[in-house]
C-alpha cells in the first residue's frame, strides 16, 4: 500500500511545475555560485583591500561556516513553519547580505557580511530542494530533482566563468551585486507558483489543540561554536604558533562544543535539531562521511586553483573562469546520465570510480606552471576532474535522502548540506597550514607554487580515500516503506535528493 498522492501535486509539463523548478534552481544557484565565484575574485579582492592569507581564508570560511552550522536549523524551520515561507525569507536575507559584501570597504566589513550571507544561504538552500520533494507528483519527482541537480551543478561550475568576466570588466564587487536581479526572479516565481508544504508530524497538535514548535537553538549554537573553534585554530596557528594561548583555547572550545552537541542531540531525541536516529541508517552515515571527504577535496582545489592561475601563471580572471568552463558542460550533459546509471546499477561504482578519475585530474593539474598551454597543460586535468565530479554528484543526490524516512527530508537535506560545507570549510582552514602558506605568501610566486602542488596532492589523496569508502561501505538504498501516518492536507516530502 502506498501513500495517497495529493491532488495539488505538480507535474513537470505544467506552468506551475516549471515555475517551481525555476525558483528552486535559481535560488540554489545563487548560493552555489557564491561558493565558487569568490575564489576567482580572491587575488583582486586581496589586492584592493590589503588582505593576507588569513583574510582570504575567512572570506571563504565565514560563508561556509554559517552554511554548515545553520543549514540544519534552516531545514528544520522549513519542515515546521512551511518550506516556501522559510525559503522566501532566506532569499531576501541572502540578497541583502550580498549587497553588503559588494559595498565592503575593508576586510573586516567583507568577512562580517559573508557571515551574514552564509546565514541567509542556510535558510534557502535546504528549502530549494525540499520544495521540489514536497510539491511534485511522485511520477515526476525524480525528473524534477534530476533537473535541479544538473542545473544547480552547472551554476556551481559557471560561477568562475561569469565571475571572471565581471571582475575584469567591472570589479570584484559585481559578483555580489549580480544576486539582485536573480533574487527578483526567484521571488516572483516562488510567490506565483510554489505551493506551501510542511511536515505535519513536526507541528502536530497536543493537549487542548495547541501546537508545539520547539527548536533546538542550543544545538545550532553548539554546532556553530564547534566549527568556529576548530576553524579559528587552524587559520590562526601559522601566525601565532600551535602553542599560542588563543589557538589552544579555540581548539579546546571547538572540541568540547562538538562533544556537547552530540550529547545534547542524543538526549533530546526527536526534538533535536539533528535526530540521532537518522544515523541508524548506515548508508546515510557513510554517504555523509563520503560527502565531507570529497567536498573537502573540491573546496581545497577551488581555493587554490583560481589564485594560482592568476598570481603564478598570470592569467586574467576571465581566462581563469574559462579554464573551468568544461566542468560546466560535463555537468550539464552528464548529470542526468550519471543519475540514470546509478538508478540501474546502484550508487556504489559511480561513487567509487568518480573520485579516482577526479584525483587523476588534480595530479595532472599539479604540473601546471608559468607559460602553461591551456589545451596541453590545463584542459586534460580539468576534463578528468569534471568527469569525476559528474559521476559523483547525481548518484550522491539520489542516494543520501533515499536512506531516511520521508518526514526527515528537510533535516536530512540540511545535514548533508552541512557535511559538504564542513568539508570545504575544514579544507580551506587546514590546507594552507599543511602546505606552509601564510601572510602575503599568495602573492609570492615561488611560495604559492610549492603550496599549490602540495595542496593538489592532499586533495587527490582525499578523493582516493572517498573512493575506498564508497567501494567498501556504500550499497543500493533499500525501498522505503510507506509512512504510517501520511500527511493528507499538504504534499508529503519524499526522497531522493542531495543538495550541493
Amino acid at each position: 500500500m502506498t501513500a495517497p498522492v495529493p491532488a495539488s501535486a505538480l507535474r513537470m509539463g505544467t506552468t506551475a511545475g516549471r515555475g517551481t523548478l525555476l525558483a528552486a534552481v535559481l535560488a540554489s544557484g545563487m548560493v552555489f555560485l557564491d561558493s565558487t565565484v569568490v575564489n576567482v575574485a580572491l587575488p583582486k579582492l586581496g589586492q584592493d583591500l590589503g588582505a593576507n592569507v588569513a583574510d582570504l581564508q575567512w572570506t571563504i570560511n565565514g560563508y561556509l561556516l554559517m552554511l554548515a552550522a545553520f543549514v540544519l536549523l534552516g531545514g528544520a524551520l522549513g519542515d515546521r513553519f512551511g518550506r516556501r515561507r522559510i525559503f522566501l525569507i532566506g532569499v531576501v536575507w541572502f540578497t541583502a547580505a550580498s549587497v553588503l559584501c559588494g559595498l565592503a570597504q575593508g576586510t573586516g566589513w567583507l568577512i562580517g557580511a559573508r557571515f551574514l550571507q552564509g546565514a541567509g544561504g542556510a535558510l534557502l538552500t535546504p528549502g530549494s530542494l525540499s520544495v521540489l520533494q514536497a510539491s511534485f507528483h511522485p511520477d515526476d519527482r525524480g525528473r524534477a530533482i534530476g533537473a535541479w541537480a544538473g542545473l544547480s551543478g552547472v551554476s556551481t561550475a559557471l560561477g568562475p566563468f561569469i565571475g571572471g568576466w565581471l571582475i575584469d570588466a567591472l570589479s570584484w564587487r559585481w559578483i555580489f551585486f549580480l544576486n539582485l536581479p536573480i533574487a527578483v526572479l526567484v521571488l516572483l516565481a516562488a510567490l506565483r507558483w510554489v505551493p506551501e508544504s510542511r511536515d505535519e508530524s513536526a507541528s502536530r497538535t497536543r493537549g487542548q489543540g495547541r501546537t508545539r514548535r520547539r527548536f533546538d537553538v542550543a544545538g545550532a549554537l553548539l554546532g556553530a561554536l564547534a566549527l568556529a573553534g576548530v576553524t579559528y585554530a587552524l587559520i590562526d596557528a601559522p601566525a601565532r604558533g600551535f602553542d599560542s594561548a588563543e589557538v589552544l583555547i579555540a581548539a579546546v572550545v571547538g572540541v568540547l562544543a562538538a562533544v556537547a552537541f552530540v550529547l545534547l542531540e542524543r538526549r533530546r531525541g526527536d526534538a533535536a535539531m539533528l535526530p540521532t536516529g537518522l544515523f541508524s541508517s548506515r548508508l546515510f552515515s557513510v554517504l555523509n562521511l563520503f560527502t565531507v571527504v570529497v567536498y573537502a577535496a573540491l573546496g581545497g582545489f577551488t581555493f587554490f586553483f583560481a589564485v594560482y592561475l592568476q598570481n603564478v601563471v598570470e592569467w586574467s580572471a576571465f581566462r581563469t573562469g574559462i579554464a573551468l568552463l568544461p566542468m560546466t558542460l560535463l555537468l550539464l550533459v552528464g548529470s542526468a546520465r550519471a543519475g540514470a546509471l546509478s538508478a540501474r546499477i546502484g550508487p556504489r561504482l559511480p561513487l567509487a570510480i568518480g573520485p579516482v578519475v577526479a584525483a587523476v585530474g588534480l595530479l595532472l593539474l599539479r604540473g601546471v606552471g608559468p607559460g602553461a598551454s591551456y589545451w596541453r597543460d590545463v584542459l586534460p586535468g580539468v576534463l578528468l576532474f569534471g568527469i569525476g565530479l559528474t559521476l559523483v554528484v547525481a548518484p550522491l543526490t539520489a542516494s543520501v535522502l533515499a536512506a531516511v524516512q520521508d518526514r526527515f527530508s528537510g533535516v536530512a537535506s540540511g545535514f548533508n548540506n552541512a557535511a559538504s560545507r564542513a568539508g570545504g570549510l575544514l579544507a580551506v582552514a587546514a590546507l594552507p597550514l599543511l602546505v606552509g602558506l601564510s601572510g602575503g605568501g599568495y602573492e609570492q610566486k615561488d611560495e604559492l607554487t610549492d603550496a599549490f602542488r602540495g595542496a593538489m596532492e592532499w586533495c587527490a589523496g582525499l578523493l582516493v580515500a572517498g573512493a575506498v569508502l564508497a567501494l567498501v561501505l556504500v550499497h543500493r538504498p533499500p525501498r522505503e516503506a510507506p509512512p504510517s501516518q501520511p500527511c493528507h492536507s499538504l504534499p508529503a516530502a519524499t526522497p531522493p535528493a542531495r543538495p550541493k
